[in-house]
């Protein structure tokens, strides 16, 4: 009963999240968050750095996905230090992935791809583990190798599933014109379209389908991958590891090859994009790693345990930093400028 309520209270908050987001996150006025003076110009106006809100939801992405796999780990029994240590190796990885791998596809320095991340932490991850029994930094036991792989796949479709709010505030992994989509899809999707405003927006600035109507692709993501994660999570605490990892890793990377033939932006010049080949070749690595451990014997995880092991100070505290660290990275924007000017009201004084 307890594992019902904690994926349908899950369930609950995404809902009301998106329900917001997809409404108001396309508006102009939700692309720069803040902006922060750097220095003067010759006009004696201040050049300021855009602080973005792209920024601020893949960091609170970032800590939701690292909070459920806390709860998940810490319900088979794992040590909390012993998931911090792989949450950091994951997010040094990701984070760097992301950034390479696009400059690498899109000969673009200042741009970030969450493909390129699971990608490589499809093939790092076990590693990862492997580096930590190899240690003895998981003494007193061995990790288990599917579960553990099991709840990061969940936080990774999770936390991506979130993090595309990220993208349609930034107005970037846009989908397609609707007038350039066969009928059949402009039927399916019906009224249920975004159109982004702003000239600040990629989608403006990269395409001019500023006020278009265009395929909610990010929506669409953002529907499907939490909702794997959520019934992935379900099968996770019945003790259904392997099938919680097939489905999640799976479903998602299918995804990813589909919704590029439904996305506008530029992705590199190959038809078939290095996004979609990456998807391809993770799915059966992923199948061969859990048949090659799948059947070790695995605790039967509690909920009533992982859910308790979020209020730790020190979790909390990995939480916090997390967070910080992922907006410091990513909500400073490279792509964007702004000037700006202060002035005394002298009325007020």
């Amino acid at each position: 009963m307890y594992d019902e309520i904690f994926v349908s209270a899950l369930g609950i908050s995404f809902v009301l999240i998106f329900s917001w987001a997809f409404r108001t996150l396309p508006q102009e006025q939700w692309q720069i968050l803040a902006v922060a003076p750097l220095a003067k110009d010759r006009d004696q106006n201040w050049q300021g750095l855009n602080i973005t809100y792209y920024g601020l939801f893949i960091a609170l992405a970032t800590v939701a996905s690292v909070a459920i796999l806390l709860v998940l780990t810490s319900a088979i029994g794992l040590q909390v230090t012993t998931i911090f240590l792989l949450a950091i190796f994951i997010m040094v990885i990701g984070l760097t992935a992301s950034k390479v791998i696009a400059s690498l596809v899109e000969n673009k320095r200042h741009t970030f791809t969450i493909a390129g991340a699971c990608f490589s932490g499809v093939f790092i991850v076990p590693q990862a583990i492997w580096l930590l029994d190899h240690l003895n930094m998981a003494a007193p036991y061995k990790l288990p190798a599917i579960p553990l792989m099991a709840a990061i796949a969940i936080a990774y479709s999770i936390g991506e599933g979130l993090g595309r709010l990220a993208c349609i505030s930034f107005g970037c992994c846009y989908g397609k014109p609707l007038s350039d989509c066969p009928p059949s899809i402009v039927r399916f999707l019906g009224k249920y379209v975004f159109v982004f405003y702003g000239k600040m927006k990629k989608i403006a600035y990269e395409s001019g389908l500023d006020g278009e109507r265009v395929v909610p692709v990010q929506g669409i993501t953002a529907l499907l991958y939490v909702t794997i994660g959520l019934f992935a999570i379900w099968l996770f605490l019945k003790g259904l590891f392997g099938s919680a990892l097939i489905l999640t890793m799976i479903s998602t990377q299918c995804w990813r090859v589909l919704s590029e033939t439904l996305r506008a932006d530029y992705r590199g010049h190959r038809k078939f994009t290095a996004y979609q080949i990456m998807a391809l070749v993770s799915m059966p690595y992923v199948v061969l790693i859990t048949s090659l451990f799948n059947g070790l014997p695995s605790p039967l995880p509690d909920i009533k345990t992982g859910v308790e092991a979020l209020w730790d100070p020190g979790v909390i505290l990995f939480l916090q930093i997390a967070g910080l660290v992922t907006f410091l990275w990513t909500g400073r924007s490279m792509v964007t400028a702004s000037t700006i000017s202060f002035r005394i009201l002298k009325d007020k004084i």
